[in-house]
């Protein structure tokens, strides 16, 4: 986009607006993470915020954005005399989720590094963004070797890239702005704690509200210039504003009084570490100096909090971020005394800031959607009814006797259930595959740009030529057909499809718990390993998707959580809706493997012949070689082994609820498929 969306034409949004503008205050703070659904202004907002960054003094010819007054001195474009510099706008560089390695880092051109002892470096993002914004959209998504990579870029304030010992370094210090949808799945707890403050957003269900933004898009995208000149002189007094907030940020003074009112509050949240104190306190000071004030107030310590320990208190792992806003009122009124009177200037009231009601940027407000912009409040989801494909409810499948939704049991460690063979699919931690990242297996002749180079496999290659090439001096002369890529073996992260049996059979409330809870460890560790899951459940006289295959986890688990049983069991039709499934997804993403998960007794009622149905969806699995379990939940002195059987049908191992746990058996399941060996020979 070449004219960026006003950032004061933005409508509503507060909170995120506010985080941005803090950040842009005070760099320190370290970044914002923007959570929210699709459609929101989330992106739109993020970009907007670059054209109100003051300018940027750089290093002119310096493809690293040295600062003139300070010059890095291990610059791989220096060494630079200090000086007054070039003025340049500040950047906002975009990280696409589906980057290489080389296009984050840069990349080094190893064969002049072995023949000339040339050091060639063409920078990457994170030298583009260097003293600028980093913005990551669907930052959840990012494959788990570009997240290390963020991870010890913003540590350190330096990226380095290495290839076979040469190394070139250079600084890498940037604003780290992501932007998300939670029902796509959550972010590795590592890069959540990099972001220094989050917002949840959602879109008003205020109806005048709407039709602004409508009315603001239609004129903008009529004529771009035009609007982006009638908010001309609002975007001047936002970054006039900016400007001089900065200027103040030094005189700032931060109380004890204050201090210890954030230090309880990082306590009665049980938070990791101490970084969310010093995110806290920089953000009190970022609010205070916004407002132009010199003093931190409570009432910018109680915002502090709302921006900054959402995402880093202690919650178990479907729960959503949030805080309690009485419990931190409480903290904050038990906390609030004079102390040494050095300003703390603690309120009654803790009501959010405002300091310029007239102000077309943002004035505050709290961490989460209030009840009148429509956003979800604790358990609402829960609470709606099941949902189908397309998101909306689902009427229940006919069949008598269904019964309330049973609570699922603790969850526990499972077993690692993983896909025989070696796949290509997306970076994950489940089953074995090639990758870019892992230990080494061997060489092969690159296609395209080499990114790992298997310098033995190399130096093998040339060696034979070195006399017909002229060779003369200590030198190896190596040329491009000398070059071989390392290929490399790690892990990859698999479609988990769970089908649960929510018949009538499964429907004793204690049974059922203990499946649920099963399940929902099942859930525990495909998050863990970086695995998209779907779900399918099957009762009464059919089967449904209740989940279709998604990133999101925590929405896995709250269908689970809501899922009624009763009626008879329609085991067929389960395992055809599953199949179809997984045909669908082929299609999407062909490297992709799947991992069926069947939860059942194996008992197979209603139709005629609703066992050797079964039986013959069941081998339509085997015959596509698709890797399957079977979560045998029979109970009682006298079982049939039906899940056996069916396990024997797809191909496919059966386990009990007690082997499926970690801590049982040690080494029963390796690889799902038993039999994998067998069909290989």
């Amino acid at each position: 986009m070449s004219t960026p969306f006003p950032f004061t034409a933005v409508v509503g949004q507060d909170d995120l607006r506010l985080a941005l503008l803090l950040n842009a205050v005070s760099p320190a703070v370290g970044g914002v993470l923007v959570r929210g659904e699709k459609g929101t202004a989330k992106s739109t907002a993020v970009r907007a915020l670059s054209v109100l960054l003051p300018e940027v003094a750089v290093v002119p010819g310096c493809r690293f954005s040295c600062a003139p007054a300070a010059p890095d001195p291990a610059c791989p474009d220096g060494p630079h005399e200090r000086g007054p510099g070039a003025q340049r706008p500040a950047r906002m560089v975009e990280l696409p989720v589906g980057a290489s390695e080389d296009r984050l880092v840069g990349s080094l051109d190893i064969e002049r590094a072995l023949s000339e002892g040339v050091k060639a470096f063409e920078p990457g993002l994170l030298a583009d963004a260097h003293r600028g914004i980093l913005y990551v959209d669907e930052v959840n998504l990012l494959h788990d070797h570009l997240v290390d990579l963020l991870l010890d870029a913003a540590a350190m304030g330096a990226s380095y890239v290495e290839r076979e010992g040469v190394s070139v370094r250079h600084a890498a210090k940037f604003l780290l702005v992501g932007t998300m949808n939670p029902e796509e799945g959550e972010l590795r707890p590592q890069l959540l704690d990099r972001f220094g403050l989050t917002v949840e957003v959602a879109a008003s269900r205020e109806p005048d509200q709407r039709v602004e933004v409508v009315r603001r898009r239609l004129a903008y995208d009529d004529d771009p210039e035009g609007f982006v000149a009638r908010w001309a002189d609002e975007e001047s007094a936002v970054r006039q504003r900016v400007v001089a907030a900065r200027e103040l940020l030094p005189s700032v003074r931060l109380g004890d009084a204050a201090l210890r009112q954030i230090a309880a509050t990082c306590a009665a949240f049980e938070v990791d570490g101490m970084r969310a104190d010093i995110v806290m306190a920089r953000t009190a000071t970022a609010l205070a100096a916004w407002a132009g004030r010199t003093e931190v107030l409570a009432e910018d310590v109680r915002q502090a909090a709302l921006l900054a320990l959402p995402h880093r208190r202690r919650r178990n792992p479907f729960d959503a971020p949030g805080l309690d806003e009485n419990k931190l009122d409480e903290t904050l009124e038990e906390f609030s005394g004079e102390g040494d009177g050095d300003g703390d200037g603690s309120d009654d009231d803790n009501t959010d800031p405002d300091p310029d009601p007239d102000d077309h940027g943002p004035g505050g407000g709290g961490g989460q959607p209030t009840p009148d912009d429509g956003g979800p409040r604790d358990g609402d989801e829960a609470a709606q009814p099941e949902a189908g494909e397309g998101g909306a409810p689902q009427p229940s499948p006919s069949g008598a006797g269904e019964r309330q939704p049973a609570r699922a049991s603790e969850p526990f460690r499972t077993k690692v259930l993983s896909v025989p063979g070696i796949g290509e699919g997306a970076a994950g931690r489940r089953s074995r595959a090639r990758t870019e990242h892992g230990r080494t297996t061997g060489a092969r002749r690159p296609q395209g740009a080499l990114t790992k180079l298997h310098l033995t496999a190399t130096v093998q290659a040339a060696a034979p030529h070195q006399r017909a090439r002229g060779r003369s001096g200590p030198g190896l002369v190596v040329r491009r057909d000398d070059l071989r890529q390392a290929t490399r073996e790690g892990r990859e992260g698999n479609l988990v499809l769970f089908v649960v049996d929510a018949s009538g059979s499964m429907a004793a409330r204690q049974r059922m718990s203990a499946v649920k809870g099963a399940v929902l460890s099942l859930l525990l560790d495909a998050y863990q390993r970086r695995d998209k899951v779907g779900l399918v459940t099957f009762r009464g006289a059919g089967a449904e998707v209740a989940l279709p295959p998604t990133s999101s986890v925590d929405a896995a688990a709250v269908r689970l959580e809501s899922l009624p049983t009763g009626g008879r069991t329609p085991l067929a039709a389960g395992l055809l809706r599953a199949h179809d499934v997984l045909r669908v997804e082929r299609l999407r993403d062909v490297h992709r493997r799947p991992l069926v998960v069947v939860v059942t007794d194996g008992r197979a009622t209603g139709g005629p012949e609703p066992v050797a149905l079964a039986g013959r969806a069941a081998r339509l699995f085997a015959a596509d070689g698709t890797a399957s379990v079977v979560v045998d939940c029979e109970s009682g002195p006298v079982r049939l082994g039906l899940a056996g059987k069916l396990a024997g049908e797809l191909d496919g191992v059966a386990v009990t609820l007690d082997e499926l746990r970690a801590d049982a058996l040690a080494g029963l399941v390796r690889d799902v498929r038993g039999t994998s060996s067998r069909r290989a020979a």
